[in-house]
């Protein structure tokens, strides 16, 4: 049995994606593999995406205070 879950004698005569003993697919196909995705965040992504996400803030806040300024004039 091949990896795209067909039962066949010659594995490259599918064209399956999963054919050929290793899985093609990347997580998109439907062949019978299972895919691990993790589902949680380590600590240093965490802290990189929210010193991201604050630094977007800041630049957010920068460009209302300029438009308040223009506005003022």
């Amino acid at each position: 049995m091949c990896n795209c879950g067909d039962s066949h004698d010659n594995p490259e005569g599918c064209g399956g994606e999963g054919c050929g003993g290793e899985c093609q697919c990347g997580g998109g196909c439907n062949c019978d593999n299972r895919h691990f995705q993790r589902r949680f965040k380590t600590k240093a992504e965490q802290i990189a995406e929210l010193e991201s996400y604050l630094s977007e803030l800041k630049m957010e806040v920068q460009a209302v205070e300029e438009m308040l300024a223009d506005l003022r004039k």
